[in-house]
């Protein structure tokens, strides 16, 4: 079993000894140092299991050397002890404030000591463990959904394409176009992976947060914008039987948007309720709302509803509910985005769902400072 490495830095000779034997006859690798730059150079040929520091030392200090540590993607889930002579409060909780797993002042009990490297590195283990688990599913469910994603659309163009080819002398007009709309399908579909994608990235290098800041307005007719929107899915709906109701007050106040964002958010919420619905008896309504902060503006389905379980995990990334039961398309994006662009307005997306009755999807925008009308 490979012993698990610590790495101590103390600028007291006699102490750094006396920890660095302790810590041996645990059965740890140890690697020391006396300040926080020297540290920092054993790292980048070793990385240790755990790090104890001494925060008042020459050259470097402990909280800069936590600091640089932190800044490393690499180093960031080290456990990280300080350990000084001070005791007061304000040195403690500058510790907690920066992130530090614990404190430990001197002069200590060496079973304190052992028992709070342990217990730290029990828990680092947790969870890396954790994550390692999510991160293999959540591989695992990227490959199902990316095989059937791609393949299914690559298919349509192919499949199509071929069949034209062979056949382009016989081909009347109408099996012509009737192939071209095959192909066109599956080139719509790959096109709509492809935006999601983008889309995604650029809210996840905060490129989307950018345009939002450039962009952005205050608006006195999200009235108009809500119906536009509306009115862009119900072809969708009627093509599903569903009914798309709007509820509308006579007036909503003024709030700051990039209507190409909100719009999105509120189309894919709209979208999902059409499809989800799965009968004509019972409509998804589009509303608004305002209190003295925020407005609200709900989607509301009477369909399949989600599981208290589902709900958990409804906004993370390539997420998607019964895919299968469902016959979804789509990478489990959307409702990912959606979120991810009205938190960007300083807003938030909630839901509230029931198995078997349906769901409810609102988001609140908060009301825009008065200024000139965009």
């Amino acid at each position: 079993m490979t012993k698990q490495c610590i790495l101590v830095v103390e600028d007291h000779q006699l102490l750094l000894d006396a920890i660095r034997d302790l810590l041996e006859d645990e059965s740890f690798d140890v690697f020391t140092a006396t300040n926080g730059q020297r540290a920092l150079e054993i790292m980048q040929e070793v990385q240790p299991d755990l790090i104890v520091s001494d925060i008042m030392m020459p050259q470097m200090d402990g909280y800069t050397l936590y600091q640089k540590v932190r800044e490393n993607p690499e180093w960031v889930r080290i456990p990280f002890i300080f350990l000084t002579a001070r005791g007061e409060q304000n040195d403690i909780l500058k510790g907690k404030e920066l992130g530090a797993e614990d404190y430990i002042t001197k002069p200590f009990d060496t079973r304190d000591l052992i028992v709070t490297i342990r217990s730290r590195l029990a828990r680092a283990q947790v969870i890396h463990d954790a994550t390692e688990a999510e991160f293999e599913a959540l591989k695992q469910q990227i490959v199902n959904v990316f095989s059937h994603e791609l393949r299914t659309p690559l298919t349509y163009i192919s499949g199509y394409t071929e069949l034209a080819l062979d056949d382009i002398s016989t081909l009347s007009a109408d099996d012509l176009q009737s192939f071209l709309f095959g192909i066109k399908r599956g080139a719509d579909r790959l096109n709509r992976l492809v935006e999601e994608l983008l889309l995604t990235l650029q809210i996840d290098t905060g490129n989307a947060a950018k345009e939002f800041k450039q962009f952005s307005s205050i608006r006195y007719d999200l009235d108009k914008i809500i119906m536009r929107t509306v009115r862009t899915y119900q072809n969708m709906a009627e093509a599903n039987g569903i009914q798309l109701d709007l509820a509308l007050p006579d007036t909503l106040p003024p709030v700051k948007i990039y209507e190409e964002y909100f719009c999105s958010s509120l189309g894919r919420l709209i979208d999902n309720g059409i499809k989800f619905s799965r009968t004509s008896k019972k409509p998804v309504v589009v509303s608004a709302s305002k209190t003295a902060e925020q407005v609200a503006i709900t989607v509301a389905d009477q369909g399949i509803g989600i599981s208290e379980e589902a709900l958990k995990q409804l906004f993370r990334r390539f997420r998607q509910i019964d895919r299968q039961q469902m016959e979804q398309q789509g990478i489990g994006m959307g409702l990912y985005i959606s979120k991810s662009l009205i938190e960007i307005h300083g807003g938030e997306l909630s839901v509230t769902s029931e198995a078997g009755k349906g769901s409810t999807f609102t988001i609140h925008l908060p009301i825009a400072s008065e200024g000139p009308a965009s």
